[in-house]
């Protein structure tokens, strides 16, 4: 290692980093990376991570299928919609199906390796036939996001005076981008497809400021306006035609742990929010505490109890 180091920075080259401090510091980086590294392969089997960019193009893909004619394409006409839809969702399923199965194959222990991995890296056997599954289970399920992102679209239209028609939503409101991945993502979560449903809300989130757990089941007509400080967490569940404002947390107040001191992973831990509710910015609502039905909660509200229907919550 030192040897190629010297031979690349030494000659000639201009370096604000001395060769010998650089050579210390790979042989550091290198030797003390405590884990945190990847390792492309370990004893002949292939773990490659998802790819993040061919996940971010994935879901541009599937915004202009969702939304055709207001991304990608601008120019579509009734006899070209067809063959855009469907020569999309074509390169959607390919590309996808591989990040699925670079997801399984990653996430699986060579134990669970009965595909002849260790012999052959290519012969993902296991991995490629469920990815394939996962993928077809995955492109069935778009209608039933189209409709709801329709209804989506309608609640952000009708709920802000500002907006001049639901194209204006559709084009510039963070909140249609942050619940489009959701959805997206949530149906992978449902599909239990490993770590690609949070690489897509993260996408979405370092965007719009909006943090949407994957795991959140959140219902049609739901309507973030303006939407930065936006969190909603995994185990939440949020009703029809709920609107939040900015900087709203839908959080969890304590995390419960195992007789080892951590934390016990996956129960219900976030709010319930039922239909109609309208919660406005700032409002943090911690627990598994519900939210009645047609209720409204104030700015900067700080809640940690239930609250029944109809009910009418501000400071003080």
């Amino acid at each position: 290692m030192s040897d190629i180091i010297n031979d690349k920075f030494v000659k000639g080259a201009n370096c604000d980093v001395p060769p010998k401090d650089l050579v210390s510091v790979v042989n550091a980086l290198c030797e003390g990376h405590n884990g945190l590294v990847r390792w492309g392969s370990s004893h002949g089997v292939q773990r490659q991570l998802p790819s993040r960019d061919a996940l971010i193009e994935i879901v541009e893909l599937l915004r202009s299928v969702l939304f055709p004619g207001y991304f990608g394409v601008s120019d579509l006409t009734r006899e070209s919609m067809t063959f855009h839809v469907g020569a999309t969702l074509d390169s959607v399923v390919r590309m996808l199906r591989e990040q699925i199965k670079r997801g399984l194959c990653f996430y699986a222990t060579l134990d669970e390796h009965t595909c002849g991995a260790a012999v052959d890296p290519e012969a993902c056997y296991k991995c490629v036939e469920k990815a394939e599954v996962l993928t077809r289970s995955f492109l069935a399920g778009l209608p039933e996001i189209r409709r709801l992102l329709a209804l989506d679209v309608i609640a952000a239209y009708e709920g802000d005076p500002a907006a001049r028609s639901p194209d204006e939503a559709i084009f510039c409101y963070p909140g249609i981008l942050a619940i489009t991945c959701q959805r997206l993502a949530h149906l992978l979560y449902q599909l239990d497809v490993p770590l690609i449903p949070r690489i897509i809300t993260e996408y979405s989130h370092s965007l719009t400021g909006i943090d949407i757990h994957p795991g959140a089941q959140i219902g049609e007509g739901f309507f973030i306006d303006h939407g930065t400080g936006v969190v909603i967490g995994e185990t939440c569940i949020i009703g029809k035609n709920v609107t939040l404002y900015q900087g709203v947390t839908l959080g969890a107040k304590s995390f419960p742990k195992d007789e080892h001191g951590n934390p016990i992973k996956g129960i219900p831990r976030h709010p319930i929010v039922e239909d109609d509710v309208v919660v406005y910015s700032g409002a943090t609502i911690l627990g598994r505490v519900t939210i009645g039905r047609a209720s409204t909660i104030g700015g900067n509200v700080w809640l940690t109890e239930s609250v029944p229907p109809n009910s009418r919550i501000t400071q003080g």
